[in-house]
């Protein structure tokens, strides 16, 4: 297009948008309704529960339905906290929403990129995602197209190249023409990809499903054999047949265990919207909450970002030349705009007294940006050591040391390519400040108390960084290491030596996450800029600062709406939050599915009937599982994590379940001794049932609080009103003298052995 500079008119874009050569509405950061709702309908759990409804439906066992209810709350409640979740996500997603710049109607318009159209003139600089395939019609930029091809090192693009959708402008200036649209280029693919850089990685959901697996695999073989044998075999009624299987499926599913973690998240998800930190990922809170080192960029992360001229040194003079003018025509030819040079533009006045004729953008593998003026030479601006090859003076290494940045302005009459620097003429020393975060230090203060490792990845000098890191109270700062001195093969050898990485290139920040993360570590990397974008992508947790480049907040899982890394403590304490409470009463649920798997099976080798009915499971889930789960499931339980959530968990229900089938194995032989027809055996080891998972939840409640001393009193006054005032109903024995005595003498003994076989597994934990 010629004349980019009017771009398209109105007329054109409303006409391409009727031809449907339109980008199209963006996906959303949250779920749709429609994923919320099929996601708490359609599951697995809720199909064999609801197969199991329908069998007993047809043989009309009308009171053992009940449990119906409690899957239908479990949906209704996971539906209404992910919506609620959802509306939070979806009014914080619009403040970072991808915009793009372009020109209409000749005026400079920023859009929501769903809104681009063919032909669309895209005004292009440092730190925007290119989100459509497009042209270079005028300017030139380094293209990073590592998201795409892989390829590390930035690409130049000048008039006639193609930029490719989902590639990130690392440098200079462009305009540039779209030449495709929606599904038909990259950025639909990429927006997807994007917002799923890998595949979840939550030790929650991983357990759940193993547990799903295991559930499933058993339950439907369990289901046919436990019907058949008592149909067939037994020649019971199909009534009883239906209703005691019935009841050995419903004991395997822990029905409020994968809701509990659901609804858990999303309510740790609001609390923080509150804080303005948007979760793209619902399980990226368990993530941050096991991570133990974390990476922080020291630029707009530790500090805000925002850079001042301090103090200026001139060195020498050009002939016929006022060097403040002069770099006052840099700045107005020059196309860079990151912090630097935001800065040295507040200081000089732009002008165009002297004409350019050429111009290199700043590059953060180059470290440094040129301009040529007619009938003067190039003046190029950019790391102090890459513009003054001779020692530095004192007072510019005292600078240095206290953390600030300093830059070269040299000068040569040669021409010179973006590959290598003459021998220049040092014309100016320039110190910039920048200046600490708020809560900066209390807030890494918070991090070292907790066990998380601080690691500060900068492009700066290494001293300027280090200086940076001492003021912000990190921890061991004087551990620094310059990374042009190092090669990527020793990266691997290095990272856990050193605290204070400088002169970083982008590849390198991502050689260093994937170094610490094959070391068995789990790794949070924060970042704004494009340069981060490689090592954001192969972290466990990915932080973006809201001010940040586009790409860079598309990509991660939580980003920083007021651009202040110190809400991250707020974060891992939510994540904590999440799993120490999942943690805690996920032992009680294990309980039942494993007594319940064992028992079924027993009964199958032994050609039994399973002893209990569906009505009798769900009085358990209900008082036993679900209401001390879910009133204690919002505590601000923040202890560090310890140890895996599976393991963990099994091994406390384990020891519960086995002294549950041991007793019951015991009573099944003992009956006829002590004289108990089938009702009054069943109503024992139903009560000696209830006590043990009673007790299982009571040693979950420890330390005990007012809340769940509460809960627990309503707990045993529930269960034990429900068994004496509803006996019949349960289809359980009128409760005697001395029936009440065995349920008391088996619930002690059964105690003893839950804690014999708990210390136990503690003390062979290590062969487990």
């Amino acid at each position: 297009m010629e004349n980019y500079q009017i771009g398209l008119s109105s007329k054109q874009v409303q006409e391409r948008i009727d031809e449907g050569l339109v980008n199209g509405t963006s996906k959303s950061a949250s779920k749709t309704y429609y994923q919320i709702f099929k996601e708490n309908i359609w599951t697995l759990f809720n199909l064999l529960n609801f197969l199991i409804f329908i069998a007993l439906v047809m043989v009309k066992a009308w009171s053992n339905t009940i449990f119906m209810a409690i899957i239908v709350c479990n949906a209704i409640i996971g539906i209404i906290q992910e919506i609620k979740a959802k509306k939070q996500v979806d009014q914080l997603s619009i403040l970072t929403k991808p915009l793009i710049t372009v020109i209409r109607d000749s005026k400079v318009q920023t859009i929501d990129i769903s809104k681009v159209v063919m032909d669309d003139i895209l005004v292009l600089e440092s730190g925007n995602q290119v989100c459509n395939d497009a042209i270079v019609v005028e300017g030139m930029i380094e293209a990073n197209e590592a998201l795409l091809t892989g390829e590390v090192d930035p690409i130049n693009k000048t008039v006639g190249s193609k930029l490719l959708s989902g590639s990130s402008v690392v440098s200079g200036k462009c305009y540039a023409q779209v030449i495709s649209t929606g599904d038909n280029n990259y950025a639909t693919a990429l927006v997807k990809e994007a917002q799923k850089v890998k595949e979840t990685n939550s030790e929650l959901i991983d357990s759940m499903k193993k547990i799903t697996k295991l559930t499933t695999f058993m339950i439907i073989p369990l289901g046919i054999i436990l019907f058949i044998e008592a149909l067939y075999l037994r020649q019971d009624t199909l009534f009883n047949a239906v209703v005691f299987s019935a009841a050995g499926l419903l004991g395997m599913l822990p029905k409020g265990l994968v809701l509990l973690t659901s609804v858990s998240l999303a309510n740790g998800i609001t609390r923080l919207a509150k804080k303005d930190v948007l979760i793209q990922d619902l399980y990226s809170l368990e993530t941050l909450a096991h991570v133990d080192v974390l990476c922080l960029d020291k630029t707009g992360t530790i500090t805000n970002g925002k850079m001042k001229v301090e103090q200026v040194f001139k060195l020498d003079s050009l002939e016929n030349c006022q060097i403040e003018k002069l770099m006052g025509s840099y700045l107005n030819a020059s196309d860079d705009n990151n912090a630097t040079f935001q800065a040295l533009d507040d200081y000089f006045n732009r002008n165009n007294m002297y004409e350019s004729i050429n111009k290199i953008s700043f590059s953060s593998l180059r470290k440094w940006s040129a301009v040529e003026f007619k009938e003067i030479g190039t003046v190029v601006v950019g790391a102090v050591e890459k513009i003054i090859q001779d020692e530095l003076p004192e007072e510019i290494k005292t600078f240095m040391d206290q953390g600030m940045r300093v830059i070269g302005v040299g000068h040569t009459s040669k021409e010179i390519n973006e590959t290598k620097l003459p021998k220049l003429k040092p014309l100016m020393i320039i110190v910039l400040s920048d200046t600490i975060r708020d809560q900066t230090k209390e807030t890494l203060e918070y991090f070292h108390h907790e066990g998380i490792n601080i690691k500060v990845i900068s492009g700066d000098n290494l001293k300027t960084v280090t200086a940076i890191a001492k003021k912000a109270g990190v921890l061991d700062f004087q551990q620094g290491i310059d990374m042009t001195k190092v090669t990527d093969d020793e990266i691997e050898n290095i990272v856990q030596d050193y605290t204070v990485f400088g002169r970083v290139t982008p590849n390198q920040k991502k050689l260093i996450v994937k170094a610490l993360k094959e070391s068995g570590h789990q790794v949070a990397m924060t970042g704004d800029g494009v340069n981060d974008l490689l090592a954001l992508k192969e972290a466990d947790c990915l932080i973006a600062i809201a001010n940040g480049s586009d790409a860079s907040k598309q990509i991660s899982q939580v980003v920083l709406l007021k651009s202040d890394f110190t809400c991250l403590p707020d974060v891992l304490l939510e994540g904590r939050k999440v799993v120490n409470n999942v943690t805690r009463v996920a032992g009680v649920f294990f309980i039942k599915t494993i007594y319940t798997i064992l028992l079924s099976l027993l009964c199958v080798i032994c050609n039994k009937e399973f002893p209990f009915i569906p009505l009798q499971i769900t009085l358990i889930d209900l008082l036993i599982e679900a209401m001390p789960s879910f009133m204690t499931i919002f505590e601000s339980d923040i202890r560090k994590i310890r140890g895996c959530f599976l393991p963990k968990v099994l091994s406390k229900a384990f020891s519960s379940a086995i002294s549950i089938i041991i007793i019951f194995i015991l009573i099944m032989l003992l009956t006829p001794i002590f004289k108990l027809n089938d009702l009054e055996s069943v109503t024992l080891m139903y009560l000696v049932l209830g006590i043990i998972s009673m007790a299982a939840v009571i040693r979950s409640c420890f330390p005990f609080t007012k809340l769940r001393l509460l809960i627990c009193i309503i707990m045993i006054g529930g269960f034990s009103s429900a068994v004496l005032l509803f006996y019949e109903t349960l289809n359980l024995a009128k409760m005697s003298i001395s029936l009440f005595l065995m349920v008391f003498g088996w619930a002690v003994i059964g105690l003893l052995i839950e804690r014999k076989i708990h210390f136990m597994i503690r003390k062979n934990r290590e062969f487990l």
